[in-house]
């Protein structure tokens, strides 16, 4: 067996047994949220909006209002657009709100208001880029879709020693495929979201908890000793202040 070969399988090893020991410890782990007591690509769809750029725990009551006041697509894409911004009022970027609704018309329109299982037609809707596309997708309908963040870089560039920079194009959908290739099968909705819990509980920014990480035994960057210096990221320019 060559050098290259022997590389090879040893990277074959640590996808396994990444997939394979995440996905236990998300069954065991999991965060009880309101939008994982159901599989309804609506409400999926209203929650990863809602938290970009905002946490969990702030998003949680301003989701329970919102599906209250809004509980189907339909409701949503006929309700005048003061009434969706006050009910958004608090959690800012209203750009977002303002596409749902773009969106939740198109759905009503163009899909008799069941939000689409077909990756062109959800990527066409207003405001939903790769990642929410992703997260819908694979959340919602289990396809086999990478869903790739923030969060979801960091675990993948600590695990397995990757030092590119992730606010760089290429990077990222490099990641993405990575992400795609560990998609156990049948398993995209579970192992999308326990990679997310993983980001967001443990392989946290600035003090990652090494110790009860599900995966510690082959993460790269913890045997190398450099978790805490990746992922490797240049700063982006702060957003323009968004009026109302």
């Amino acid at each position: 067996m060559t050098i290259h070969e022997q590389q090879s399988e040893i990277q074959q090893e640590a996808k396994l047994f990444f997939s394979r020991f995440l996905l236990e410890w998300y069954q065991g782990q999991k965060r009880d949220l309101p939008w994982r007591r159901h599989r309804n690509p609506y409400y999926i769809w209203i929650s990863e909006i809602m938290l970009q750029q905002t946490r969990v725990d702030t998003v949680i009551p301003y989701f329970n209002r919102f599906i209250e006041r809004f509980p189907t697509v339909e409701s949503l894409a006929d309700a005048p657009e003061e009434e969706v911004l006050k009910c958004w009022e608090g959690l800012g970027y209203y750009s977002r709100a303002r596409n749902l609704q773009h969106a939740a018309k198109q759905v009503k329109e163009q899909y008799g208001g069941q939000v689409p299982n077909d990756r062109d037609a959800v990527f066409g809707l207003k405001g939903v880029g790769p990642y929410t596309a992703g997260a819908i997708l694979s959340i919602a309908f289990n396809r086999p879709e990478p869903a790739v963040d923030g969060n979801v870089m960091r675990v993948l560039s600590r695990y397995f020693l990757i030092e590119d920079d992730i606010a760089k194009g290429p990077t990222r959908v490099a990641m993405e495929r990575l992400a795609a290739e560990l998609i156990p099968e049948g398993e995209a909705s579970h192992f999308n979201q326990a990679l997310m819990e993983l980001g967001a509980l443990v392989c946290t920014p600035k003090s990652p908890r090494c110790l009860p990480c599900p995966v510690m035994e082959h993460c790269a960057a913890r045997l190398a000793g450099c978790e805490t210096s990746l992922p490797v990221k240049t700063k982006a320019k702060p957003p323009r202040p968004e009026e109302r």
